[in-house]
């Protein structure tokens, strides 16, 4: 079984919508998902809000290639275009690990680089796999710790629903 953690992001358009999408994509091998959380944008921050969601995903005949294809199907069936990094975004599907993979292949890299670093994604995760841990970091409840207090407030929990 490949077992795989996909972050799910959307901050243009119909936002659950798009996350919907997502999860349609995937949702013959969906294992948990998490609830919708907005946040602020990172990285480039004069934008509007993301919503965001982690998904846990099974699926026996697909490895880390076929989890991003996948995912970027799925992005480019919501007309997402890469414009600016860290830019606005109809649909983002990160996949931040799967099995334990590592890749350093900058198509894939594996575990997601910026995992480590944000609520946005640990916050949803914990939700769903609390023993969860990020292959070369640890535990992703230990992660979560380590960021401070005030960039934890921020990943607020909606009461929209993907499922």
């Amino acid at each position: 079984m490949s077992r795989a953690v996909l972050s799910l992001g959307s901050n243009l358009g119909d936002r659950l919508g798009f996350l919907k999408l997502a999860l349609d994509a995937v949702r013959p091998a969906l294992v948990a998902v998490s609830s919708v959380y907005e946040t602020k944008a990172w990285g480039v921050e004069d934008q509007p809000d993301f919503l965001n969601a982690v998904c846990v995903v099974g699926d026996p005949a697909r490895d880390h290639w076929a989890w991003l294809r996948t995912g970027q199907a799925a992005e480019q069936a919501a007309g997402r275009v890469r414009e600016l990094r860290w830019g606005p975004r109809t649909l983002d599907v990160d996949v931040v690990t799967v099995d334990g993979v590592t890749s350093e292949d900058p198509e894939l890299l594996l575990p997601h680089p910026g995992t480590p670093d944000r609520a946005s994604v640990l916050v949803p995760w914990v939700e769903i796999d609390p023993d969860a841990v990020l292959p070369g970091h640890g535990p992703i409840t230990a992660l979560l710790k380590a960021r401070p207090a005030d960039e934890i407030a921020t990943v607020r929990r909606t009461d929209l629903d993907l499922r």
